[in-house]
């Protein structure tokens, strides 16, 4: 196993909070309290998952993951004209049926336009773009242990599968420096490009990990120059649910930036009813204050009667459109929820 970096530690200093006035501001800005329903859906053996939203060439492209007969995630894409009905394109990193990721292929976008209400684009680096996900070698439903490998591309929307680095994984469970939080498993990660590299470097990871012995998941930072090698920043997560039960999670990061304000979207679980969206603020992109109050999306509906989690939120044209996975009696599916009614557009 090649050497690794050294853990980067937590700045000392006393935490920056966010006040709750600018909580509540954040939560008036972001709910979707009209649920527009069900947008992308799996075949009779398929279910689909996690949601990522990006604008390429004046049209919307979905890359979401997608597992036929429960055998392994693969990543695919789809395309919209309105961000509400969705064609689907095929699969863009598939299975490989060896090596380190053969039957875990989870994809999601990197160095999106954080700005809220922004371009919505993905930018490049080394003029590619580039596609975090998470591998593993065994068959099954998000099967321990997984890790997180990179993958580039030169046209995020061809329909060819992404390359693979060589050096993958880039963070697994395994290394010397693998922290308590994440010795189980590594699990779905947002990648930010930070122009101040306030953190010390141009690229910021957030991803959640597992730990032993009874699953929890927190979320934890990881950083970057080139977007091969990755550093860990910190000695524990930046966000966890420790405190609620000991299975409770916190994952699926999401980093926009609302005003003077870094909001993270991400989905708890088994810490209240089900899996549900939250959000938390931050100024400094470590310290990060949690929202209390009402979640932004939970169980309400039939088809979401189990889980109502896993966010990509965005807001275009005056209208916020927050995608999640809802899990119920339609199977695992991609919806929607939205600030204003859209169901009789």
């Amino acid at each position: 196993m090649p050497n690794r970096p050294d853990i980067i530690p937590f700045p000392t200093g006393k935490p920056t909070l966010v006040e709750p006035e600018a909580m509540a501001r954040v939560y008036e800005e972001v709910k979707t309290p009209y649920k527009y329903g069900i947008v992308l859906r799996g075949e009779a053996d398929e279910i689909v998952d996690c949601p990522n939203i990006f604008r390429h060439g004046n049209r919307w492209y979905m890359v979401y993951i997608s597992s036929r007969a429960e055998v392994g995630y693969q990543t695919c894409l789809a395309r919209s004209d309105d961000l509400l009905h969705w064609e689907k394109l095929g699969i863009v990193l598939p299975l490989r049926g060896e090596g380190w990721d053969a039957w875990q292929a989870a994809g999601g976008i990197s160095l999106y336009d954080t700005r809220w209400n922004g371009s919505h684009e993905l930018g490049k680096h080394e003029g590619r773009y580039w596609l975090p996900y998470i591998g593993g070698a065994k068959k099954g439903y998000e099967p321990d242990p997984l890790a997180i490998g990179m993958a580039y591309t030169d046209d995020p929307v061809a329909m060819r599968p992404w390359e693979r680095l060589d050096s993958n994984p880039v963070l697994a469970p395994g290394q010397s420096d693998t922290r308590n939080f994440e010795h189980v498993t590594l699990y779905k990660s947002a990648i930010i490009r930070d122009e101040s590299r306030s953190l010390g470097a141009p690229f910021v990871m957030y991803y959640n990990g597992k730990s032993a012995p009874y699953g929890i998941e927190a979320i934890g930072i990881a950083l970057s120059h080139d977007m091969r090698t990755w550093q860990r920043f910190g000695h524990g997560p930046i966000l966890t649910s420790i405190g609620s039960a000991p299975w409770a999670i916190s994952g699926d990061p999401q980093i926009t930036r609302i005003g003077d304000l870094w909001v993270m979207f991400y989905f708890g679980a088994f810490w209240d009813r089900g899996a549900f969206d939250t959000f938390a603020c931050s100024r400094n992109l470590i310290h990060w204050t949690k929202w209390s109050g009402p979640h932004l999306i939970a169980p309400t509906l039939p088809f979401e009667n189990e889980y109502a989690h896993k966010p990509w939120i965005l807001k275009h044209e005056g209208i916020v459109y927050h995608f999640y996975c809802a899990v119920g009696t339609e199977g695992r599916v991609i919806a929607l929820a939205t600030s204003k009614d859209l169901r009789s557009s």
